[in-house]
Parts: C-alpha cells; sequence; structure tokens
C-alpha cells in the first residue's frame, strides 16, 4: 500500500497530534482520515454546484425578487 512522509514543524506536529486525541485516533489513522474528509467535501460541494446550477432558472423564475439585480433581466451591465 502507498505511503507517505509528511512534514511538520514542531507546533503543527503538536497540534495535529491534539486534533487526533481529541477525535481518539491514532495520529496516522487521523491525517488518513482528514484526506479522505476533504475528498469527499470537495466531491460533496462540486455536486451540489452542480445541482444548484441545474435548478437556478427554476428557482429565479419562482422567486424572481430574489434574483441578484445585476442577473435579472434588462439589467444595465455594471
Amino acid at each position: 500500500m502507498p505511503s507517505l512522509n509528511v512534514s511538520f514543524t514542531e507546533a503543527e506536529l503538536e497540534g495535529v497530534r491534539a486534533a487526533a486525541a481529541a477525535e481518539g485516533k491514532s495520529l496516522k489513522q487521523y491525517l488518513h482520515d482528514l484526506g479522505v474528509r476533504e475528498m469527499q467535501r470537495r466531491q460533496f460541494v462540486s455536486g451540489a454546484a452542480a445541482w444548484a446550477d441545474r435548478l437556478r432558472e427554476e428557482f429565479d423564475e419562482a422567486f424572481p425578487d430574489e434574483v441578484p439585480p445585476s442577473e435579472r433581466e434588462g439589467a444595465a451591465a455594471a
């Protein structure tokens, strides 16, 4: 299985160790989970943004007062 050596300053390592201990995890497990969570967060945000883009026109039609003035039809270019 691939592995990775990561360098930290003493202060950074102390903080990471404290965070791992607070979650009841080993340093290795904490850092692994942190990377996986960030990957999942990015996938979620990307999916949520795509979902919002697909529904934007429908939302704008249903709630015209919520459309930013610069994006309304006939609005002057800023």
